[in-house]
């Protein structure tokens, strides 16, 4: 049963005008098991807390903790992070030209399961988790996201979310993007990840539309760079009927940009 432990987490970016504070004292606990989403207006810092927990140089970690079972990643390399069971789906997945999906997908694999898969069970294995995404087959030989819709690249994400299995999926923005058939096939494969083992989920999003698909057990509201509400999914409604601004009061004065 897998926790992750978010202590009074700081970080901050480098500007022209010098070092700003992004986040401001961020506490969260993700237990195994449990879907926590995180709403927020534009700016509040909510993409910020993702690529800060995955190792992003952009963000220099000024203060607090972040704990996996225990274990510090802030203390982690990036792949080391990965490989302890963290995992993040980017809101603007990255190209990599020449580097096939099929390639990527093993490798990545290897590295997390510390051996590389038996090539039959692999090939078996990935051609059902493409079937079940409503991804052609033939997308295995691209190179990764090269060319790929927006659509396409968030069932890739997924794709490799159900063949890792991390312990703990943060998703940033997964909806940004999707008509409603994408939104419903990558909502499935993300409740099929959470349905298949105890992990935890932390999605961040703008929108209500995607908690229709994905149930979550508590909603935070992240404003000023810091969570300012938590409650359980009737938050999300709330926020859907009269936005952020009750919420955003609460952040005042705290000046944010993701």
């Amino acid at each position: 049963m897998s926790t992750l432990e978010i202590k009074d987490l700081r970080a901050s970016v480098t500007t022209d005008a010098g070092a700003k504070e992004i986040l401001r004292g961020v506490d969260l606990t993700v237990r195994a098991g449990e879907t926590h989403a995180i709403m927020g207006p534009n700016g509040s810092g909510k993409s910020t807390l993702a690529y800060a927990i995955a190792g992003h140089p952009k963000y220099e970690i000024t203060g607090g903790e972040v704990l996996l079972d225990g274990e510090n990643v802030l203390e982690m390399s990036v792949d080391e992070r990965a490989r302890a069971g963290l995992f993040l789906a980017m809101q603007y997945p990255v190209e990599v030209p020449g580097v096939s999906m099929a390639n990527f997908l093993r490798s990545a694999a290897t590295a997390v399961r510390g051996e590389a898969p038996k090539l039959r069970t692999w090939v078996k294995e990935v051609k059902g988790a493409m079937d079940a995404l409503e991804i052609d087959q033939t997308f295995a030989e691209r190179s990764v996201n090269e060319g790929f819709s927006g659509g396409e690249k968030k069932r890739h994400e997924v794709l490799q979310l159900s063949l890792l299995k991390p312990k703990v999926a943060i998703l940033d923005e997964t909806d940004s993007g999707l008509d409603v058939d994408a939104l419903r096939v990558v909502s499935e494969g993300v409740n099929r990840y959470k349905a298949a083992g105890d992990v935890g989920v932390l999605l961040i999003t703008h929108y209500t539309r995607i908690l229709k698909h994905i149930t979550p057990d508590v909603v935070h509201v992240f404003a000023g760079g810091r969570i300012v509400e938590s409650g359980g999914a009737e938050l999300a409604d709330e926020l859907e009927t009269n936005g952020y601004v009750k919420f955003t009061g609460a952040a005042a004065g705290v000046e944010v940009a993701s």
